[in-house]
């Protein structure tokens, strides 16, 4: 059975890739692999709680050079993938809000203004 990389993580192999808006991380016991997330994940309790970690097992002095979080990549993958899930939630509340807000319907809000919405949202 193949694990499923969301689409919101991504393996990164050069340090020079990390979009706007977007920073890397090492994850791994053994060997680390570096991965490419959303700044949005700062916000998020579960993710503090691994900065937490990598605090207290790295303080500032991580091995790879940047920022290393102590858990395995399952762990990892599985957390992203709940974290981004939580992220569309919360983008989908915004949305029906904004709807409400305007008393617009959803056939007549645009794509653009939804994309507009998301990239504001993710950006926080």
């Amino acid at each position: 059975m193949a694990i499923r990389i969301p689409r919101i993580i991504k393996k990164s192999s050069t340090s020079g890739d990390v979009p706007k808006g977007y920073f890397a991380v090492y994850v791994g016991e053994k060997q680390k692999k570096r991965y490419v997330i959303p700044l949005s994940f700062l916000s998020q309790p579960l993710f503090q709680d691994l900065l937490s970690q990598a605090e207290e097992e790295f303080g500032f002095d991580h091995p790879m050079g940047g920022l290393t979080i102590p858990c395995s990549e399952n762990v990892f993958i599985d957390l992203t993938c709940r974290l981004r899930k939580a992220v569309e939630e919360a983008l989908k509340l915004r949305v029906s809000q904004e709807r409400n807000r305007y008393d617009v319907s959803s056939s007549v809000l645009s794509l653009q203004n939804v994309l507009l919405l998301a990239a504001a949202y993710l950006t926080f």
